[in-house]
């Protein structure tokens, strides 16, 4: 199944640049189809899960720190390096000093790591997010914002805790009877992020089509040495491979959504660039990914 994940994500894609009106009716429907997927994840999931978590505390905290220092400082060297103008170099910075993205529990998923630590590390970042971020902001860039912490709050319980809860709840209830529905569940979640990350190609159009070479240059860089230092802190740590997989994800997806929304508030809409090209870029790595670990076939636990 996996094999056709990056090619439907690369066709959808191209179906977003040249037909974008074809997707962006569905904008307001992202934060439901994500829920839909956590949902059926909850499915998976059993309480025990989430204590083999609490037992490895020590990945959450190593997770967090890696976040909030090594995304919003690579940020900020890599704008330094390239000589980006500095709004574009505020935008970079507030993509690395924002939490981890929704989405990147249904990476997690899909790459066959710990989605009880990729929702754990998403929530908790979340909830560090309104002191840090501002935090990060001030001390890199020397700028001041107000990051709104109850509407945030709110969007992330909407689409990663209450829908987990709610899957977790059905299978203590329901049981075996839900094993066709699980069987199923794979394929929807890899169609759903598919028309997700297209969604997110066609409201972001004339951004990319503007092609800002520089910019697409460093958030892909931004992003590639944010996987691979959530994977390698893993390893450092002696976590196993799943928990690896779930460091990289983690590290490296951010809620650049939210860092383009703030760039646009408290900014310049040049400032939006880098959370609007990460949008798209950090999606598509994330299913490449995926799709390459999963066709390693499953790790030990």
């Amino acid at each position: 199944m996996l094999r056709i994940f990056f090619p439907s994500a690369l066709i959808f894609s191209v179906l977003a640049l040249i037909l974008p009106n074809g997707f962006t009716w569905a904008l307001p429907w992202i934060g439901t189809l994500l829920g839909i997927i956590m949902f059926g994840m909850g499915l998976t999931l059993t309480p025990e899960n989430f204590r083999d978590v609490w037992k490895h505390k020590h990945l959450v905290l190593a997770g967090l720190a890696a976040q909030f220092t090594i995304m919003p400082l690579v940020a900020l060297g890599l704008s330094e390096m390239l000589a980006l103008a500095p709004a574009v170099t505020i935008g970079m910075v507030l993509v690395g000093s924002c939490p981890g993205g929704t989405a990147s529990n249904v990476i997690t998923y899909l790459a066959r790591g710990n989605v009880a630590l990729s929702v754990t590390l998403t929530m908790c970042s979340t909830l560090a997010a309104p002191l840090l971020t501002p935090l990060l902001i001030a001390l890199l860039v020397g700028e001041r914002i107000d990051v709104p912490i109850g509407s945030m709050m709110w969007a992330v319980s909407k689409i990663v805790l209450f829908p987990v809860i709610m899957g977790l709840i059905v299978r203590k209830v329901m049981g075996d009877r839900l094993k066709g529905v699980i069987r199923v569940f794979p394929y929807l979640s890899m169609f759903t992020i598919v028309f997700v990350i297209a969604i997110v190609i066609a409201k972001n159009q004339s951004t990319i089509l503007a092609l800002p070479w520089l910019i697409a240059l460093a958030v892909v860089f931004h992003n590639a040495v944010g996987l691979a230092a959530g994977y390698g802190w893993g390893k450092i740590l002696k976590a196993n491979e799943t928990d690896c997989r779930t460091l990289a994800i983690e590290v490296g997806m951010q809620n650049s959504g939210l860092a383009a929304a703030l760039a646009t508030k408290f900014f310049t809409p040049i400032a939006a660039l880098p959370g609007a090209i990460f949008s798209l870029w950090h999606n598509l790595s994330g299913v490449a990914l995926a799709s390459w670990w999963s066709e390693r076939g499953k790790v030990n636990k």
